[in-house]
This record gives C-alpha cells, structure tokens and sequence, in this order.
C-alpha cells in the first residue's frame, strides 16, 4: 500500500465543500457525512491506485471526483471537485 498525502488543495477542497452543505442543507451532520463519503476512498485508492480514470488519474464519489496521482511510494490526493464544475477551470483557478 502506498502512503497516503492530501494536498493543500484537496484540504481546501474538502473544506469548501463542508462549508458549503453545512449552509445549503443548514446541518454540520450532514456537512461532515458529504466529506466523509469523499474520504473514505482515499485509503481504497492508496491500496488499489489503478482503480480510479486512466490518463489524469480521477475516482467519482456521489457528485464529487477525486484526483488523485502517483508517485514511486505515495498516492497524493490533488483535488476533490464537485462533478458539474468545469473541472478544467477549476484546475487552472489553483495554478
């Protein structure tokens, strides 16, 4: 199993997302079951890094993609984007 990073953009990531279920849905439960669900995976793709979209390595997760990339001895989380965001824009905003 490769060890497992999360970027300073997949943190941020997941941290917009609570926020902003914890104001649409007006629950911190429900807020931290959404993150929750996203990370769960991460330790399936640390085991199993072949699982995920060939090419820019991606893994869906109820409405959100986790990217994720490899290197010799880790998998590194790089984002979690919500499925109907313009994922390319989305790419270019962290750059």
């Amino acid at each position: 199993m490769k060890r497992l990073r999360v970027s300073h953009h997949a943190k941020r990531d997941l941290d917009s997302i609570w926020r902003y279920v914890a104001n649409d849905a007006n629950s911190i439960e429900v807020a931290d079951r959404i993150v929750e669900s996203v990370t769960v995976h991460f330790a399936m793709l640390a085991r199993q890094p072949h699982a995920g979209n060939p090419g820019v390595r991606s893994f869906p997760s109820g409405n959100y993609l986790i990217y994720y990339r490899e290197s010799r001895t880790h998998l590194v989380i790089s984002r979690i984007l919500h499925g109907k965001r313009d994922q390319l824009g989305a790419w270019n905003e962290s750059e």
